[in-house]
């Protein structure tokens, strides 16, 4: 073994990405399409100092106290649900994760996804493409304008500011909902059921915790306009899947579209695939390439911060630091 510091990378990234990680610690990788961390690098988790992680990995009780060496989990995401932050507290390991440089790219993609379920473009790029378009029709193919219409986001962080942004130059009608969150100067702040119940738009972008598990049930589906459109650029459990696809069959909202699933991916045979009122994309948020990139970037910094034993650029759980 190389006298470097131990690195468990859960997935093969580019090389350019992780330049900075060169000639300063030792790398073992998983593959490519990785959704459990691969078998062998269990076996150097004694030896190992960090866990280079992306979202897709669940990091749990099991694997922290299989490392007694590990120094630093460095998660290539903003969210961290995949990770036991608790576990990694009590042994005062810092958990890293990449803020900021994917809010532009997220908040693009919810607007090209409201766009493209209000103006139902997947069903009308299917009709041309299997010859039902016969003629210009003044009936057919009828969407929903955006100007006018209003946009409940539900959770008002850096993404949905973003989003809100946006979709002001569209000229819609802004509202929001975040406790957490203060005034906006072009979006009004009201409750949950407020935004749900005055929406034509709802936009979700929360973290994932016990409190926003299922915020979207059959009983906030019941709350929504019979036209509006739900989005979700956030994360897949934050709605109930099941009650989503009966909401969506019944023709009870107009329709979905959908950046993040639950179960992450949804198998193929899901019924939810079969629905013209509903549109899958496989988690590409913050699939640009300037933004991967940057993310892992980010990623190695927070790496080589817990490595030289120094405060992560950017720590989830800065109580370790106490």
């Amino acid at each position: 073994m190389p006298d470097l510091p131990l690195v468990l990378m859960t997935h093969t990234l580019p090389p350019d990405w992780l330049a900075s990680l060169e000639g300063k610690c030792w790398i073992l990788k998983g593959p490519v399409d990785a959704t459990v961390m691969e078998p062998t690098l269990y076996e150097y988790l004694p030896e190992a100092q960090a866990l280079f992680t992306l979202l897709t990995i669940p990091i749990g009780e099991k694997e922290i106290s299989q490392a007694p060496n590990l120094r630093v989990v460095s998660n290539m995401a903003v969210g961290v649900d995949n990770i036991d932050i608790s576990a990694c507290t009590r042994r005062g390991i810092p958990v890293g994760n990449t803020p900021g440089v994917l809010t532009e790219g997220t908040a693009d993609l919810t607007m090209a996804l409201l766009l493209a379920a209000a103006r139902g473009l997947p069903q009308a790029s299917l009709d041309a493409r299997e010859g039902r378009w016969k003629t210009w029709s003044p009936t057919g193919w009828l969407g929903m304008d955006l100007n006018g219409a209003t946009l409940g986001i539900v959770g008002m962080g850096k993404i949905g500011r973003a989003v809100a942004k946006r979709a002001a130059g569209f000229g819609m009608r802004l509202l929001f909902c975040d406790p957490q969150a203060p005034e906006d100067p072009i979006a009004e702040k009201r409750s949950f059921e407020d935004v749900l119940r005055e929406s034509d738009f709802i936009s979700l972008h929360l973290p994932l915790n016990a409190e926003t598990r299922h915020l979207m049930d059959q009983k906030a589906f019941e709350s929504m306009k019979p036209e509006a459109i739900l989005v979700n650029a956030s994360r897949g459990p934050v709605v109930d899947t099941d009650a989503l696809y009966q909401t969506l069959r019944d023709k009870r909202i107009a329709g979905a579209a959908l950046d993040v699933t639950d179960p992450e991916p949804l198998p193929p045979d899901h019924p939810l695939y079969k629905l013209p009122n509903c549109l899958i994309v496989p988690h590409i948020g913050s699939a640009t390439r300037n933004t991967r990139r940057r993310m892992a970037e980010l990623a190695c910094e927070n790496l080589l911060a817990g490595l030289q034993g120094k405060r992560l650029p950017n720590c989830v759980n800065p109580e370790v630091y106490a």
